[in-house]
């Protein structure tokens, strides 16, 4: 079956269909990780969005339930150049196709996407329609033009945790774990270390693998609503404050911006993604939305502290506008590629965020000593 990918400035890719049939909208940008895809697919950040794969091979080791970063699928359709629909992966349960089915998500492949990201990269982002319904270029363009992009959009409420909960309170969930050489059955657990730090986790749409590389780090965490007020976080006495990514416009959260304001001062505060935007605001500062985002596990970024260069990955459209922010916050972190602020800390209070992904899941692993730095920042104030 055909499908069409229309953007609304009026150019459209044709393809093939391949998951679910139907049609849908949502703004498209593109991810140059060149593995990860269930992760990308299952990151509550692209809520709202249709991403489109830069790495020309897709789908060749399959899906399993053990590399889903939430409970769900988030994105709104999906396209790639070429589909593998016989994946090679003894972890593999189902094929990309029949995974894209069974969450009834559409799909395009044989699109050329180098075209679409020099086309998103000049342009800019922007909504799309991908459709395999019987409707002609214009009227799928002008689906694109009348559907939701990110821009004024709080998807936070619509993927965040509905009551608090604690994770992984019998130590089964974030346990490090490898495959023994040469034996794919014989799976090697280590033992976690002792909680040592009680920490409440804001969940403005928080990946799975962000909760287990904080408890590796010695965290116990209580998973909180987005909405949940400085009070009632207080009152649950944490050693510290944590504040994930998620998806959507942070100019719209003006409840989070609010309740983070309120935890200035009061406890230590380690925020990133989104969770890092959504500080800047509680700092009194302002974020932009960028040409086309940052989405992959290649973006170089600068410690300006110590000069050091990380590897990072990275799922964002907007950024911090470093002009807004008051002079008792420094600036850490630059992305090399184009100069945004990709880390700021507070001169006099324990707070520190990062734009990136220290927990990468998939992606280099150069920023996970963040967890330890969060740590260190607690066991400063006791």
């Amino acid at each position: 079956m055909k499908a069409l990918l229309a953007l609304e400035d009026g150019r459209t890719f044709e393809g093939e269909s391949f998951g679910a049939t139907g049609t849908r909208v949502g703004e498209v940008c593109f991810n140059t990780s060149m593995t990860g895809y269930q992760e990308v697919l299952t990151d509550p950040s692209y809520r709202g969005q249709i991403v489109a794969m830069t790495y020309p091979h897709i789908g060749n080791y399959g899906t399993n339930a053990l590399d889903e970063e939430s409970r769900e699928p988030h994105v709104r359709a999906f396209v790639v150049e070429e589909l593998t629909d016989i994946p090679s992966s003894w972890r593999s349960e189902l094929s990309l196709n029949d995974y894209l089915k069974r969450w009834n998500i559409p799909g395009v492949q044989g699109t050329d996407t180098r075209a679409l990201t020099r086309h998103l990269r000049e342009r800019g982002a922007m909504k799309a329609c991908v459709t395999t319904a019987p409707i002609s270029a214009e009227q799928a363009v002008e689906k694109a033009r009348l559907g939701e992009g990110v821009v004024g959009m709080d998807y936070v409420r619509e993927v965040s945790t509905a009551a608090p909960y604690n994770w992984d309170p019998h130590d089964q969930e974030s346990t490090l774990w490898s495959v023994a050489s040469g034996n794919a059955d014989e799976v090697r657990a280590q033992a976690l270390p002792p909680v040592r730090h009680r920490i409440v986790a804001y969940d403005y749409g928080i990946k799975e693998n962000i909760l287990r590389r904080l408890r590796q780090a010695g965290f116990g965490a209580t998973v909180v609503p987005a909405a949940t007020s400085a009070d009632e976080v207080l009152a649950l006495n944490p050693d510290g404050v944590f504040l994930s990514n998620g998806p959507g416009d942070p100019g719209t959260l003006d409840y989070a911006h609010q309740a983070i304001n309120g935890l200035m001062g009061k406890t230590p505060i380690f925020g990133i993604c989104l969770g890092h935007q959504v500080l800047g605001y509680a700092f009194g500062g302002r974020t932009f939305k960028l040409k086309f985002g940052h989405r992959g596990g290649n973006q170089p970024v600068q410690d300006l502290l110590t000069g050091k260069v990380a590897i990072t990955s990275q799922n964002h459209g907007f950024a911090v506008d470093a002009e807004s922010l008051p002079s008792e916050v420094e600036v850490t972190h630059v992305n090399l590629n184009d100069g945004t602020v990709e880390g700021m800390r507070h001169r006099e209070l324990p707070i520190f965020s990062v734009q990136y992904h220290p927990e990468a899941a998939p992606g280099p692993h150069d920023a996970g000593y963040f967890f330890s730095q969060f740590a260190e920042l607690i066991e400063s104030q006791r």
